[in-house]
């Protein structure tokens, strides 16, 4: 394991814990998962916290797991910790027999430990390999996918994934670099970058190359697409008066995350009836407006939570929560979905063509590059 590497502030600690409280803090018995464990910060607190709590952590990286491993001996009767994906959660949950939880925590991006390890390849201000895999056991590296793909492939990965204006541009340089020489450096890939983009565009908006190194490590570590397939799995396991906290870093990870617990804070009966329909209420009540932006005196202490973005989450049982609770949230429900079927059915009729870029875009998440802890 060797001595720990980079330092470790856990990322909106105090917030995670009280969220979760009310889930973790009932019974003889409650689990949590911890499915970005890292260094576990967080999840040291929750165990001593909630000495009735049983704690499942997963993460990718070895070298994370085996340090928390070792910060979370004292725990070692109430710890299941996992090499795994969090997408993975159904097999583990399954494999360790469980079949509810209680919590869950997912502090997403990219870890300290990572980020300050140079030979990792993730930051772009240091010399180092071009890896970027979080599991370094398995997996293609950054460096395969910028002297592999084409163009094509290249500019949509840094479109896409990185949201960067000038993908073409970049995705080309690294062509003719590669035509050149293997590119095989993080410092050399992050001058490529600096050079591609216009000198007016560079003087704002922090690091010219970390949307670049933003999207090459998701494309290596599949970030998204196991983001998509974990929420609804960890969601689906919750227990009633269970809950769930995302820590987001960047605007694509808390899109998703907004669109998955939303999808579940509303009703899906059909909007003209009096009355909710069995079984088509909310199974989810959000505990948020919108995404949580840190203090300042949390980004004070540690610059590295200035683009988090909190959302949370409760199971609920639609057939038991009281009248009043249920009409007040599903008339809310109808009448934003009626009035927007209503002002769709009038610009139909008067002939108006609602093009794409007058609709109203998401603008709750961030697009700075953060990390998980």
């Amino acid at each position: 394991m060797g001595e720990l590497r980079g330092t470790h502030i856990p990322v909106l600690l105090e917030r995670c814990v009280e969220l979760l409280a009310p889930a973790l803090n009932r019974g003889d018995r409650t689990v949590h998962v911890d499915a970005t464990l890292g260094l576990g910060g967080h999840a040291e607190s929750i165990l001593d916290r909630f000495p009735n709590t049983v704690l499942i952590g997963l993460d990718r990286d070895p070298e994370a797991l085996a340090h928390a491993r070792a910060r979370l001996t004292r725990y070692a009767d109430r710890i299941h910790l996992v090499h795994a994906v969090y997408d993975e959660l159904p097999e583990v949950l399954d494999r360790l027999g469980y079949d509810r939880i209680d919590g869950a925590l997912f502090d997403l991006g990219v870890s300290s430990l990572q980020l300050d390890a140079p030979d990792r390849g993730f930051a772009y201000a240091r010399e180092a390999p071009l890896d970027m895999r979080m599991d370094q056991t398995t997996g293609m590296t950054a460096e395969e996918v910028v002297n592999s793909y084409s163009h094509a492939e290249l500019a949509r990965v840094l479109r896409v994934y990185g949201e960067e204006k000038f993908a073409s541009r970049i995705a080309a340089a690294i062509i003719r670099e590669r035509e050149r020489s293997r590119l095989t450096s993080s410092a050399r890939l992050a001058e490529l970058v600096r050079d591609s983009i216009p000198a007016p565009a560079r003087r704002t908006g922090g690091h010219p190359a970390k949307r670049t190194f933003q999207a090459l490590r998701i494309e290596v570590n599949r970030e998204l697409a196991a983001l998509e397939a974990a929420l609804p799995a960890a969601l689906d396991a919750l227990a009633l008066g269970g809950r769930m906290v995302v820590l987001s870093y960047h605007s694509l990870e808390d899109r998703i995350t907004k669109q998955a617990l939303a999808a579940r804070a509303r009703s899906t009966g059909p909007v003209d009836l009096p009355v909710e329909l069995p079984g088509t209420g909310p199974t989810l009540r959000l505990l948020s407006r919108g995404a949580e932006l840190p203090h300042a005196s949390e980004v004070d202490a540690n610059p590295r939570a200035a683009s988090v973005r909190l959302r949370a989450a409760e199971r609920i049982d639609p057939e038991s929560t009281t009248d009043l609770q249920r009409i007040g949230r599903t008339d809310r429900e109808r009448s934003r979905r009626t009035g927007k079927a209503l002002r769709t059915s009038s610009a139909l009729r008067s002939g108006s063509t609602v093009d794409r870029k007058d609709l109203p875009q998401d603008n709750t998440g961030t697009e700075e590059e953060g990390e998980g802890l």
